[in-house]
């Protein structure tokens, strides 16, 4: 592990905010009603990951591109699934934004919302082979995936992992 700035990093958590920042504006329609139901222990998991993330993703030089080899496939891979998360967005925005179009899943993947970016970021990890980043990416997603996970359950009509 290197510390230094990873502008991988930053690209990652900017394409990761930008489309949380309109989301603010863009909640589906009774959203606030499922928030109150948070569990506790999955809302500081979350929490605590989501600072460990941000904070690692850019300490760490190791996520910077180092020419190409076999194992840039990894980071190739997290790429990708950062650019689904994107087109997940787009596809909320473009719908009536219901929680059903919220909760979706995308190409198979269950809360797709949720779920892309923790992988993204895990993958990312394992690419600049930082077990740090690797852990908080671990504690994020038990306590994001579940807490999505959780709503999802409680709203009438949806069923986990259907579209």
């Amino acid at each position: 592990m290197h510390l230094g700035f990873s502008y991988i990093g930053l690209i990652y958590l900017l394409m990761l905010f930008i489309p949380n920042l309109f989301w603010t504006k863009n909640q589906p329609k009774d959203y606030e009603k499922y928030v109150v139901n948070e569990s506790k222990v999955l809302l500081l998991f979350e929490r605590a990951g989501e600072v460990l993330v941000c904070c690692f993703v850019l300490i760490f030089s190791d996520f910077n591109l180092n020419g190409i080899s076999m194992r840039s496939l990894w980071l190739l891979f997290s790429f990708v699934i950062m650019l689904l998360y994107e087109w997940y967005w787009i596809r909320y925005f473009r719908s009536p934004k219901t929680l059903k179009d919220f909760y979706s899943s995308l190409l198979g993947v269950p809360v797709a919302g949720a779920t892309l970016p923790v992988v993204a970021f895990f993958l990312l990890g394992v690419y600049g082979r930082n077990p740090l980043l690797i852990a908080a990416v671990i504690i994020l997603g038990i306590g994001h995936i579940g807490i999505h996970r959780n709503h999802c359950r409680e709203i009438q009509g949806i069923e986990v992992g259907n579209e």
